[in-house]
C-alpha cells in the first residue's frame, strides 16, 4: 500500500489538473452514500464537535473513505479545525491501495470545486478577489481561481487581522497583489468575488453590500449550526448548491428557508448539473449568483484517484 505524506499529496494535485479531474467526475459519476456525521460534544464557547465518515466508489475504477474531525476551537490552540485521512481501495476486490493526507485532499478539491463552479457562474470579466478566512483552504483560494479566471488583485478579510496579513504575505510571494482589508463591508463592495471559507456560527457577508454581478461563494460552512450569509442574500439572487445534500445541511439555506424568504425549489442547478450542461450557469452580467457547498466524496474520491494514478504514472 502506498502512502502519501502531505507533501506528496500537494504535489500530485495541481489545480489545472485537479479542477478538469472534479469536472468529469461529476460528469461521469459514481456512488456516493449520505456522509456519515457523528456528534463529540459541546465545547465551552458553543462549538460543536464533531466526525465525519465519507465513502464514495466506482465500480469499475476505485472506492474511497475520508474520516474527518472538526474541532471549531481549535484556532484558539494554534491547531487546524479540521483534521482527515483518505483510504483509497481497488473497489474490484476491496484492496487498500494507498493512505493519503486527508487534510490536502479536503483543502485542494474544496478549493478547486469552488473555483469550477465560478468558472460557471462568475463573470468572465471577474478581476478582484475577496478571501472571507485565512485558514487552510482560503489559503488556496487565490491560486484554484486563477486557474479558471483572470485574478488581478485579492483582498484577504479575517476576524483576526495578523493572520489576514500572514496570507496576505504568503500570496504575494506567490506573485499575487494582495492586500488585507479591515473592513468586510468595503472588501465586499470592493469584489467581483466574494468567497468564505470560515467555520462561523453567525452571518458574516450581508446581501446589501454585494453588487450587481457579483459571486458569493460560500463553502466553509457545512452544518446546520455554521452560517456565512444573512437570509437575504438568498432572497432574490440566482442560487447553486453543489449537491441536494446541501438543502439539508447548511445553515445558509436552511435559515433562510424556515424565514420564508428562500425555497427549495428556487435552487437553479447543482455543480453535477452544470458539469453536464443541463444550466448555463450565470446568465447575464448582472444577476447576484450564490453558490453553497457543504463538501461532497465525490470530489475526495475524484482527487484520491488523481494522486493515485500520478504516482502511477510516474512509475511507468
Amino acid at each position: 500500500m502506498q502512502i502519501y505524506d502531505s507533501h506528496s499529496t500537494a504535489a500530485r494535485l495541481p489545480f489545472d489538473k485537479l479542477i478538469p479531474a472534479l469536472a468529469r467526475m461529476f460528469r461521469e459519476g459514481c456512488i456516493v452514500p449520505r456522509r456519515h456525521n457523528h456528534a463529540l460534544g459541546t465545547t465551552a464557547s458553543g462549538a460543536h464537535n464533531s466526525l465525519l465518515i465519507m465513502p464514495a466508489w466506482r465500480e469499475a475504477g476505485h472506492l474511497g473513505i475520508k474520516h474527518v474531525t472538526i474541532f471549531p476551537d481549535n484556532g484558539k490552540r494554534g491547531l487546524p479545525g479540521l483534521h482527515s485521512t483518505y483510504t483509497l481501495f481497488d473497489a474490484a476486490n476491496g484492496v487498500p491501495l494507498a493512505l493519503i493526507d486527508g487534510d490536502q485532499i479536503t483543502t485542494r478539491r474544496t478549493a478547486a470545486a469552488s473555483a469550477l463552479a465560478a468558472s460557471y457562474l462568475a463573470r468572465r470579466d471577474a478581476h478582484t478577489l475577496l478571501v472571507v478566512g485565512a485558514g487552510n483552504v482560503a489559503a488556496l483560494l487565490a491560486p484554484a481561481y486563477a486557474a479558471v479566471r483572470d485574478i488581478t488583485r485579492v483582498l484577504v478579510w479575517n476576524r483576526n487581522p495578523a493572520k489576514a496579513e500572514a496570507l496576505v504575505q504568503e500570496l504575494k510571494l506567490q506573485g499575487f497583489d494582495a492586500h488585507a482589508e479591515p473592513e468586510l463591508e468595503s472588501g465586499v463592495r470592493q469584489a467581483d468575488i466574494v468567497s468564505c471559507a470560515t467555520l462561523s456560527q453567525e452571518p458574516l457577508v450581508r446581501r446589501a453590500w454585494l453588487r450587481p454581478g457579483t459571486h458569493l461563494d460560500l463553502i466553509g460552512s457545512f452544518q446546520p449550526s455554521m452560517r456565512e450569509a444573512d437570509d437575504a442574500a438568498f432572497a432574490d439572487t440566482a442560487v447553486f448548491i453543489d449537491t441536494e445534500e446541501a438543502l439539508d445541511k447548511a445553515g445558509d439555506l436552511l435559515s433562510p428557508i424556515a424565514a420564508g424568504v428562500f425555497g427549495r425549489d428556487r435552487v437553479l442547478a447543482t455543480l453535477e448539473a452544470l458539469c453536464r450542461d443541463q444550466h448555463p450557469g450565470r446568465r447575464n452580467d448582472e444577476e447576484i449568483t450564490v453558490y453553497k457547498a457543504v463538501g461532497t466524496a465525490l470530489e475526495d474520491l475524484a482527487a484520491a484517484t488523481l494522486v493515485y494514478e500520478t504516482q502511477r504514472a510516474g512509475a511507468a
